[in-house]
């Protein structure tokens, strides 16, 4: 009987334990803004390879992006411009906070994709978010939420600025951890030749 009075006591302790999370990264600064709008982007170098060169990578890899099992109907190509180095994808997916039997909580996902080529460098930037959530099966009486008035310093975090508030918390964490999956999945797309070619070479010396 004792045992099983311990093991009672302990249950609320591992789930408080199970619960809290470390969300230092998504706090003060991580939805950067630039003159009132939600504005994430990058810029790195890409040595050794030529305007046009990066051009075809990054269509190749917006094209991947765009073929992903999350990705809707409202997802395309907004623009290919080759001779200005420019691409503009819009994107329409799934964002999924929780997936379990008979329970499926999910938002859809909107945003612009910008990438703008140049000589040995690729600058990119995603913006226009907004998310339309809690809809209908058929897809209807949903809620648009704006990044700026959703998931920005002002709008998701206490007045202290060290939580995130209840609600929007979950799209800040989905939206800052998917940009920083497609910004490294654009640099990557960079490595892949290389490492396919480490792999080939590696088999014939095998």
């Amino acid at each position: 009987m004792r045992k099983i009075l311990l093991l009672l006591l302990c249950v609320p302790m591992l789930v408080f334990a199970k619960e809290k999370r470390d969300d230092s990264k998504y706090l003060v600064g991580a939805v950067p803004e630039v003159n009132g709008q939600v504005l994430f982007q990058q810029t790195f170098a890409v040595k050794n390879k030529s305007k046009d060169e990066i051009y075809q990578v990054m269509k190749a890899y917006l094209g991947q992006m765009m073929k992903e099992e999350n990705q809707m109907k409202g997802t395309k190509m907004a623009m290919e411009d080759s001779v200005a180095g420019t691409l503009v994808g819009r994107f329409e997916e799934w964002m999924i906070f929780k997936k379990k039997p008979f329970v499926l909580d999910r938002t859809r996902f909107r945003y612009l994709l910008t990438v703008q080529c140049s000589e040995g460098k690729c600058h990119m930037e995603l913006t226009q978010i907004s998310y339309y959530y809690e809809e209908d099966l058929d897809g209807s009486n949903g809620r648009t939420y704006r990044a700026e008035e959703w998931i920005n310093d002002a709008n998701a975090l206490n007045k202290a600025q060290t939580k995130l508030l209840w609600g929007s918390a979950k799209f800040r964490r989905k939206t800052v951890d998917r940009v920083e999956e497609i910004f490294t999945g654009a640099r990557d797309a960079f490595e892949k030749p290389i490492i396919e070619q480490q792999r080939k070479a590696t088999e014939l010396i095998d």
